[in-house]
């Protein structure tokens, strides 16, 4: 039975809803708050609908809160735009409340860093839009940390995928063509090592963060499977399926064309240097400190073609 302070997640999208979930699964009570109601709900999870940029009706819903945690996003197309406002709403009501705020990021911030493993140490270097846009959000969070006007703690994980992940790299033209024995589409070298974030790991992950007070004050790479190249995992891909899932590669030049007349293409190349060069999550901290066990690859394949294959039979 859920008990002791509340638990208020804003976003029920696909990491928000995982961890309303995980969270009651360990007996928090839980809220979770979005504009609209999230298409599945954990048992004994309350919803709440609220518009994040309000920061008056963010701190209305946050009153009785213990933790927040930060899990919205925005239109990708629009994300410099739209997604700074949300993450505002949600300080102003950490601030006001006194409610520990533990905050999603991606690694945008970092940019290129010319294949170096990405560690917390380093600096938020980004010079693309949406790059800028996390590093000045970001700032914006250990400001108000440093000022003493909230407590934060920040997890950062690297491209998403799992069940009912389909807007990502590893999403719907990838796993949704691989289920239905397509090509599976790829923007950039499948032969480098890059770093995938399965959701229920993130989920675990923010959950650890928000429930252990050593990770109070700080950033934290949040663990997940091991590291391959995205051809492997494709190898891994199709011993799981029976048949070969061949990779579709889009050439620099043809992306290039197609970002001059689609904006969701001008967004998706603008951040393609993560995927042309050796882009590893280093999450050595989060594990010292914390340990715990994360999902193996092959397991973390496995559930997420089910997924797909699941939908589409």
């Amino acid at each position: 039975m859920s008990s002791g302070p509340k638990h208020v997640v804003f976003g029920a999208g696909q990491v928000g809803r995982r961890l309303a979930a995980q969270l009651a699964g360990d007996g928090r009570s839980v809220r979770v708050v979005s504009l609209h109601p999230p298409s599945t709900r954990a048992t004994g999870v309350e919803w709440c609908a609220a518009d994040a940029t309000d920061p008056d009706a963010a701190t209305e819903i946050a009153a009785d809160a213990a933790v927040l945690y930060q899990c919205l996003n925005a239109p990708y197309t629009k994300w410099a735009e739209l997604f700074p406002p949300l993450q505002r709403g949600v300080l102003t009501a950490a601030e006001r409340t006194g409610a520990l705020l533990v905050t999603l990021e991606n690694v945008y911030g970092y940019g290129p860093t010319g294949g170096r493993p990405l560690t917390e140490d380093l600096p938020l270097a980004a010079d693309t839009v949406k790059g800028r846009t996390r590093a000045a959000m970001t700032r914006e969070l250990l400001a108000a940390a440093d000022a003493g006007r909230a407590r934060i703690a920040i997890g950062r994980a690297s491209d998403f995928f799992g069940p009912g992940v389909t807007t990502s790299a590893l999403g719907e033209r990838f796993f949704g063509h691989a289920a239905a024995g397509k090509k599976a589409d790829f923007l950039g070298n499948p032969d480098l090592p890059h770093t995938y974030s399965y959701v229920p790991d993130i989920a675990q992950g923010l959950a650890t963060l928000g429930t252990d007070p050593r990770a109070v004050g700080q950033v934290w790479h949040l663990p997940g499977p091991e590291t391959v190249t995205t051809r492997e995992l494709a190898t891994m891909l199709s011993d799981e399926l029976g048949r070969e899932v061949a990779i579709r590669v889009m050439p620099r030049p043809v992306l290039a064309m197609l970002a001059l007349v689609s904006p969701m293409m001008k967004s998706l190349q603008e951040m393609a240097y993560e995927f042309q060069e050796p882009f590893v999550l280093d999450t050595t901290k989060y594990q010292s400190t914390f340990g715990g066990t994360t999902t193996p690859l092959r397991t973390a394949l496995s559930h997420t073609i089910d997924w797909y294959r699941g939908r589409v039979s």
